[in-house]
């Protein structure tokens, strides 16, 4: 709310690492929808796997622990669960499912934050219901002493906090000037320092980071688990979030340590879902199966470096044997000579 609140006031500048980072995503979004369809059935694997790696992460980050031996029956069986762990651990599979499902259909509400409560708490007392008591966040350290690291929203009111939290998402999103992942990150930092809830706030932000994702038209957390790469970066995740935290209640905070943060995560997982499709074996076949697919979608003349756009997984060599192949089939010509060269689809 302090954060977004101050951006739709006013956002003059952007500073040079968080322009660096949203050029980086809005380059790998654009080929996300070329990756996807060129080997949709080859991407079911890493969907499961981002799933338990999600799902555990996401959990573990809060202390929150299951026997590896049963990993797989909590995440996809239906068999009785054990203890609280692996209750928390499967609801918040079952969240996931919930987003991945409906993606941006699902909205970004009060109702939508009490609802993934509620799925993530399973049967506790208080799962869906904001606090009753106030609850600062506490910095335990080695030695055993702690401290206050940051005194959230009192109890009284929360409420009225995350009902103007969510109307200035809604005004955020209308601001055409506002790039939708700093709304997102904005959204994030001002939801965790309300911290809604006497317990489970990090896991649904988390859930709320990877919904507002699919709001930004960024998918990548379907098959990368961006909780997973929070929790392999979990000290620079604290100490971001406790330096952007610092002077919120007053509204004078620094918000782009915790920003450029997220912006890292969703970079990594980009740059690990290129390589790791890249990485897959292919069935045979499935390459020229892509390129010929590709020349059929052209409705003009085309050059070898623009059929390389529409298959990335694809080196360019291949696509000239494949080219050469189709041109002594008849279904393509080659219009001249060198790199510069056009091919023209023949008409059947």
């Amino acid at each position: 709310m302090k954060t977004l609140k101050q951006f739709i006031s006013g956002l003059e500048t952007i500073p040079a690492t968080t322009s660096w980072y949203l050029a980086e995503i809005s380059e790998s979004k654009g080929k996300q929808e070329l990756y996807t369809k060129q080997s949709p059935q080859r991407l079911k694997s890493l969907k499961e796997h981002a799933l338990i790696e999600s799902a555990v992460s996401s959990n573990r980050i809060e202390g929150v622990e299951v026997d590896q031996k049963r990993i797989g029956t909590v995440i996809f069986g239906k068999s009785l669960l054990s203890d609280r762990s692996e209750e928390e651990v499967r609801g918040y599979r079952e969240a996931l499912n919930l987003i991945h499902s409906l993606g941006s259909r699902l909205p970004v509400s009060d109702e939508t934050c009490r609802h993934l409560h509620i799925m993530t708490r399973g049967e506790i007392w208080d799962a869906g219901q904001y606090k009753e008591k106030d609850s600062d966040i506490i910095e335990k350290r080695a030695n055993g002493t702690s401290s206050i690291r940051f005194r959230t929203v009192p109890a009284k009111q929360t409420p009225k906090f995350m009902k103007q939290l969510h109307a200035s998402w809604k005004d955020a999103v209308k601001e055409t000037g506002m790039h939708r992942l700093i709304a997102l990150a904005a959204y994030n930092l001002d939801f965790l320092c309300i911290h809604p809830f006497r317990d489970g706030n990090g896991r649904v932000s988390r859930l709320l980071m990877l919904l507002q994702c699919y709001h930004a038209g960024i998918e990548v957390g379907r098959y990368i688990s961006l909780e997973r790469l929070i929790e392999q970066n979990k000290e620079r995740y604290y100490e971001t979030l406790k330096l952007s935290s610092e002077g919120w209640h007053e509204g004078k905070h620094n918000p782009w340590h915790y920003i450029n943060f997220l912006c890292f995560i969703i970079k990594s997982a980009y740059k690990e879902f290129e390589a790791r499709l890249g990485d897959m074996p292919q069935p045979r076949g499935e390459k020229t199966e892509i390129v010929r697919k590709a020349v059929t979608g052209f409705s003009d003349d085309f050059s070898v470096a623009a059929l390389h756009k529409h298959c990335p997984g694809v080196s360019v060599d291949m696509i000239r044997r494949i080219l050469k192949d189709m041109q002594a089939e008849g279904a393509v010509e080659c219009l001249g000579r060198g790199r510069s060269a056009k091919w023209h689809k023949m008409l059947n």
